[in-house]
């Protein structure tokens, strides 16, 4: 074994090798802090600066105008709005992420390949494109316009197309998450308790649900947090009627438009808050995800056990009784 001295100590060559498996790298330190300047310095540009310039525009004529402007009428059904649209959205999207990753991760049928693409597909559209595409199904001109305006159903510019949009921009989160961590888990363990006897919604809470709750509460909180902040798509379907259909988002560009920064800044304050919340809260369940990975990695294997023989079987052949 070859080895080196260094400083009078022996330093063998595995161990540097093990040295340079554990830094990740044989690059100069130089190079390893210039790295980490750049993603430093991108992250203050372009995520502490905006977050911090939001919160001063907001408070520049003091904490009591940043209060009036969040009492507002039309902040508040803004606000209001904005929860209710989330609240609708997020659960209708969760029963689908879960139904769409299951049926993709755990079985093989015909057409898989295309639930797969059409899940990816808000990804790949963009949300003004998605917008139009209800206004031209559900507009007054559109495919069900004339039949919707004589049952009295009023979907675009109201509360209903600005849910669906929001639906059609969020439902791949959940899956998204879900469908990859199904898949690494594979089938095991509920062809397993179908075995035992269990039924079909048993399996789903007592085996597959325990499984995936963590990336399932990911793929919500992202779901969500998308849901709130969403412009594009709900800027299409809303028609901008203030105090009906504006949410947040729609809110800020129009008070912006209007030359009140206080209170434009104010509500953005709401939505940066909201964007914090969120990585909060995504960072608790990473931690707490990971703590638990740790604690089952560090339980000892099971041991098989070991059934007793039956009598006599243990006995050598030529045993004389």
């Amino acid at each position: 074994m070859a080895a080196t001295s260094r400083g009078g100590t022996i330093v063998s060559a595995p161990a540097k090798v093990i040295r340079r498996t554990q830094a990740g790298t044989t690059e100069s330190p130089w190079v390893k802090w210039t790295l980490i300047a750049i993603a430093l310095a991108f992250m203050f540009l372009f995520l502490v600066l905006p977050l911090a310039a939001v919160a001063t525009e907001a408070l520049r004529k003091g904490f009591g105008a940043y209060l009036e402007a969040l009492k507002e009428p039309d902040a508040w059904s803004a606000i209001e709005l904005t929860l209710i649209v989330a609240a609708i959205a997020v659960p209708l999207n969760l029963v689908f992420g879960v139904a769409a990753a299951w049926a993709i991760a755990k079985f093989e049928f015909r057409g898989k390949s295309l639930l797969t693409t059409l899940v990816d597909l808000p990804f790949a559209v963009s949300p003004v494109v998605a917008g139009l595409i209800y206004v031209l199904v559900f507009g007054a001109q559109g495919w069900f316009g004339p039949w919707l305006q004589a049952h009295d159903i009023k979907i675009i510019f109201a509360v209903p197309g600005i849910v669906l949009a929001t639906v059609f921009v969020t439902f791949p989160f959940i899956a998204r998450e879900l469908v990859p961590l199904m898949q690494a888990q594979g089938t095991d363990e509920e062809q397993a308790a179908i075995v035992l006897g269990a039924t079909g919604w048993q399996t789903f809470w007592r085996v597959t649900l325990p499984n995936i709750k963590w990336g399932l509460l990911y793929g919500v909180i992202l779901c969500n947090a998308r849901a709130m902040g969403e412009f594009g798509a709900v800027s299409v379907v809303s028609g901008h009627i203030r105090g009906q259909t504006n949410t947040m988002p729609l809110h800020v560009e129009v008070l912006y438009n209007e030359y009140q920064s206080v209170a434009a800044f104010a509500v953005a304050s709401l939505l940066a808050i909201l964007a914090l919340v969120t990585l909060v809260i995504k960072t608790v369940i990473e931690w707490r995800h990971e703590r638990e990975m740790k604690a089952i990695a560090a339980l000892p294997p099971e041991r098989p056990v070991q059934s007793p023989l039956p009598q006599g079987e243990g006995e050598s052949p030529n045993h004389e009784h």
